[in-house]
């Protein structure tokens, strides 16, 4: 997994609440068992509406998106960060997360970042009324950068900090314990399986 410490580009808003799973990236395409490949399928059904911001060319290669509370909400498919992901986004700011979407998000290297609503709405009108305007998310300092310049800081979950500081995934950190596990295997081994005695039922 790629480190994250600081994340600089496009803000690409998304005015839409409660935008759930099968919304960012519909049942139909998740027949495939790679984390890739996704992106061309993110927000299907709102492709080609008037205006959807992601199909304009001024938030292309955006990093960073914005959008509305309750983010990531219904079924809990990893595919979702996985088309976020696959599409460019390497940061989500929102009021709120779905809490096992946030989590699958820390798991492929995404930040979410929670923020007041008034911060967001802040963010998110600056985006819209400058297409293309750039903002910052900066985990090592914990404090989003507007497109307008203000700093936001933010909280974050300490253990889940470092690992995406250092990009340690699951199996980074359990090859981080390589040592600790070979003892015990070979102590294993050494001392043979392990047997209990059966004990006789009553009347047998």
């Amino acid at each position: 997994m790629e480190p994250f410490r600081r994340v600089e580009g496009i803000v690409c808003p998304l005015d839409r609440s409660d935008v759930d799973t099968d919304q960012i990236i519909p049942k139909q395409f998740l027949k495939r068992i790679e984390r890739t490949g996704f992106g061309e399928f993110l927000f299907w059904d709102w492709r080609g509406e008037e205006d959807f911001t992601l199909d304009r060319p001024e938030y292309a290669g955006a990093p960073i998106l914005v959008t509305g509370r309750n983010f990531g909400c219904g079924s809990s498919r990893e595919h979702a960060p996985w088309a976020l992901e696959d599409f460019g986004f390497r940061a989500i700011i929102a009021p709120s997360f779905a809490d096992i979407f946030r989590n699958n998000c820390t798991k492929i290297g995404m930040v979410p970042v929670i923020l007041p609503e008034d911060d967001v709405r802040e963010i998110m009108r600056e985006a819209t009324d400058n297409p293309g305007a750039t903002g910052a998310v900066d985990l090592e300092r914990r404090v989003v950068v507007t497109p307008g310049g203000r700093e936001i800081p933010f909280e974050f979950d300490e253990v889940v900090r470092e690992r995406l500081l250092n990009g340690w995934d699951d199996i980074a950190l359990t090859l981080a314990h390589e040592q600790e596990i070979a003892r015990y295997e070979a102590e294993r081994e050494r001392r043979g399986p392990v047997t209990t005695a059966l004990t006789a039922l009553p009347g047998a």
